[in-house]
């Protein structure tokens, strides 16, 4: 489970009554798709022949200029979580990934999908015992590719969904986070 019960307006279009512009919505996309392409070789390693994930990826950067629609970006999305059903470990999280980066494109808040299943990814491409230091580097990695535009957004959204993506997120210490990496929540 990676979206909340109840939607944040802040990941809504502004034309469907949230508070999401288009040029933020598209931000979203490449960087999830940045997210899911890093990892990306995880996948293409076992089932180098299966071009779901790719494309997927593909369609949610095409979405993003304009290129394509939300029906095809979202197809393709739910094309690359299909690549992952029979699959495990580092594989299957970044097809994951992938499929969550091209769904951006049909409802924002799927950024942090493709985020939490790259970090998961990478989390299980190491040895034992090297878990935590990956996904330590691959939420800073995210973090570093972060526009602008959309840094406190993505931040505040890692602090408000944290626990249901799995504690992926690296949230100590960030601004507006208490002592336990969680943000305050009231008015939410």
């Amino acid at each position: 489970m990676i979206l909340p019960k109840v939607r944040d307006p802040r990941f809504t279009t502004i034309r469907r009554g949230g508070t999401l512009t288009d040029p933020d919505h598209h931000l979203l996309a490449l960087w999830a798709a940045t997210c899911a392409e890093h990892v990306l070789p995880f996948f293409e390693s076992v089932r180098p022949e299966d071009p779901r994930p790719r494309r997927a990826i593909g369609h949610a950067r095409a979405w993003a200029r304009g290129e394509v629609g939300m029906t095809p970006a979202r197809t393709a999305g739910g094309h690359a979580m299909g690549a992952a059903r029979d699959l495990r470990g580092a594989a299957r999280h970044a097809a994951y990934a992938a499929g969550q980066a091209a769904v951006v494109a049909h409802v924002a808040a799927h950024e942090l999908g493709a985020a939490a299943y790259a970090i998961k990814a990478a989390r299980a491409a190491v040895p034992e015992g090297e878990g935590e230091a990956a996904r330590r580097l691959e939420c800073q990695w995210q973090r570093d590719r972060l526009p602008e535009a959309i840094r406190e957004l993505v931040l505040d959204d890692q602090r408000l969904r944290n626990d249901i993506c799995w504690s992926v997120f690296d949230v100590q210490g960030t601004p507006g986070a208490d002592a336990a990496g969680t943000a305050p929540t009231e008015g939410r």
